[in-house]
């Protein structure tokens, strides 16, 4: 038996905003949402939680890149003492 989850569920498993989910959902890197009724929006448990599962292989083995470190040297406001 397949599992659908609404919104607020998604949100507890996967703590991105709503709309980097639906720029990756665009992009086709997560897992597409579909309606039950015309104002119901769920997504499949399975889906997400193998999406989940492939994020986190991705993380370990070091596939993801992180975003650099700001330089707060450049800062305008309130710089970086030296």
């Amino acid at each position: 038996m397949k599992r659908t989850i609404r919104r607020p569920e998604l949100h507890q498993m996967v703590p991105l905003a709503d709309t980097t989910i639906y720029e990756m959902e665009r992009r086709g890197e997560f897992p597409r949402r579909f309606y039950l009724t015309p104002r119901c929006v769920v997504w499949d448990l399975a889906e997400v939680e193998t999406w989940i599962e492939q994020r986190r292989r991705a993380s370990e083995a070091a596939q993801i890149k992180r975003a650099p470190h700001p330089n707060v040297r450049q800062r305008k406001v309130r710089p970086v003492r030296s």
